[in-house]
This record gives C-alpha cells, sequence and structure tokens, in this order.
C-alpha cells in the first residue's frame, strides 16, 4: 500500500514539475517579447532595428535564446524556494540541534517517552524515522533480543522510515543539477549564434554592416552572461541543499547509533 502511494505521489509531483518547467519557460518569453522587447526601450519605438536605449532592451537583442535562458533561471530561483520549504519541513518546528541533543540525553537517561514526546512536538520527516526507531526500541526491549538481533532490527526500522520519509528531499534536486550544465551550454549555443551573425555582417559584400556586427557581438555577450548566471545560481542552490539533506541524513543515523549503544547497554546490565 505504502508503495502504492509513493508512485502515485511520484507521477503527480513529476507532472507538477513538468508544468513548472513549461511556465517558467513560458514566463521567460513573455518578460522577454513583452517587458524587455517594448518599444520604449529602443529608438524610434522600433525593437528589431532601433538601438536600444537602456538595460532591458540590450538584454533583448540577445536573440531567441534569451526566452530560454530566462526560463532556466527562474526554474533555478522556483525549485530553490520549493526545495527550502520541502527541506524545512522535514526538519521540523524548533531548532534541529537542540533536538537532537533532547532526543539523545533522553535516550541516554532511558527515558524513551520522553524522546518520543519530543519527537511528537518536533514533527517533521527527521522526528517521524526517529520515532519509529524508538518505538521499535521498546518493541525489541519487551521481546529481550540480544545485542545483535536488536541492533539489526533497529537498524532495519530506521532504513524502512527513511526510505519513506526522506525520498522528497531529493526530488527536483536532478532539476537543479541538469540546469547548472544546461545554463552554460544555452549561453554557450547563444554565444556562438551571436559570433555567426557577428561574422556575417564581416563577409557581407562592400562595407561592413557595423550594426549588424555590434549586434551579433552583442547577443553573444549577453547570453554568456545569462548562461553563467544561471550555472552560478544553480551550482550555490544545489551544494546548499545536498549540504542540507546530508546533515538530515547524520542527524537520523546519529540518533539511531545513540538508540541501539542504549539498548546494548541495558542488555549489559542485565548480565551482570
Amino acid at each position: 500500500m505504502a508503495n502504492v502511494k509513493k508512485e502515485s505521489g511520484s507521477k503527480v509531483g513529476g507532472m507538477i514539475s513538468g508544468i513548472i518547467i513549461v511556465a517558467c519557460v513560458f514566463v521567460g518569453y513573455l518578460v522577454w517579447s513583452q517587458l524587455m522587447g517594448a518599444a520604449s526601450n529602443f529608438e524610434g519605438g522600433d525593437s528589431e532595428k532601433g538601438h536600444p536605449l537602456n538595460t532591458l532592451g540590450m538584454v533583448y537583442k540577445g536573440g531567441f535564446i534569451v526566452p530560454v535562458l530566462l526560463g532556466m533561471l527562474l526554474m533555478v530561483i522556483v525549485f530553490s524556494f520549493e526545495r527550502f520549504a520541502v527541506i524545512s519541513k522535514a526538519a521540523g518546528k524548533g531548532n534541529l540541534d537542540t533536538f537532537m541533543k533532547n532526543v539523545q540525553n533522553s535516550v541516554k537517561e532511558g527515558k524513551i517517552e520522553d524522546a518520543i514526546s519530543a519527537c511528537d512536538k518536533q514533527q517533521g520527516s527527521v522526528a517521524n524515522t526517529i520515532k519509529s526507531a524508538l518505538v521499535k526500541y521498546q518493541d525489541v526491549k519487551k521481546e529481550g533480543f540480544n545485542s545483535e538481533d536488536a541492533a539489526e532490527t533497529i537498524h532495519k526500522e530506521i532504513e524502512e522510515a527513511t526510505s519513506l520519509e526522506m525520498p522528497m528531499l531529493e526530488k527536483n534536486m536532478t532539476i537543479i543539477s541538469s540546469l547548472v550544465s544546461l545554463g552554460t551550454l544555452g549561453g554557450l549555443l547563444g554565444t556562438v549564434s551571436g559570433m555567426i551573425k557577428a561574422f556575417g555582417a564581416l563577409a557581407s559584400a562592400g562595407t561592413p554592416d557595423q550594426a549588424a556586427l555590434a549586434t551579433g557581438i552583442s547577443e553573444a555577450l549577453i547570453n554568456t552572461a545569462t548562461g553563467i548566471s544561471t550555472s552560478v545560481l544553480a551550482i550555490i542552490a544545489y551544494n546548499f541543499f545536498t549540504s542540507k539533506i546530508d546533515d538530515l541524513t547524520y542527524s537520523i543515523d546519529e540518533a539511531g547509533t545513540t538508540i541501539v549503544n542504549t539498548y546494548r547497554k541495558f542488555r549489559g546490565s542485565l548480565k551482570q
């Protein structure tokens, strides 16, 4: 049943991600065509032949690849906000470090119910996973498992709980990581397109068309700058969220180790 829900949620999430991607590209096109291509940004009100009067007009002259690059930049921003919200929710309501210290202290003192109560207050994926391990700890303690069997059972419970709670954390991270390369490649494509126009102006018969030459070079540089900006932002976002996910995973592993060690001490005290 859990697998069915997981697959269903994955399909819905994939559809939503696809809609966001299309919407970002569409918004990028609107910004390029309506805002940057407005007549007030060009001499004579002609966006095709008029000279740009400001930065918006200059970016518009970057050509057909600009709306795609703007769409990619919007994707990085939108998915970054989405990941931040999801990861913050997974960490729970209170400070995660404080929560972990309280849980570990409660477990070490044998106050399992207090630790479970702290998990209920904290909420989030990390707290839910640790709570599952604590409940399993109580079960193996009642059944009197030996240390090795208990450790294996508790670790297995943590793995199963993690497989249900944590996959959402890495969702859409592949999109952000892909935008690192796509931003650079998109900028390179725009650069090549602009340089083709520039050299086309130089190769024209008679005196080279200086306006066409300037437009080609401008297109090349604008697309390069936009592509690099997209890649830099995507790299920062990807590394930041990867670090946050690693911290959450480490917190779960640390709590699991504390629970197992506490049970081993409990078993050791029975043998004395």
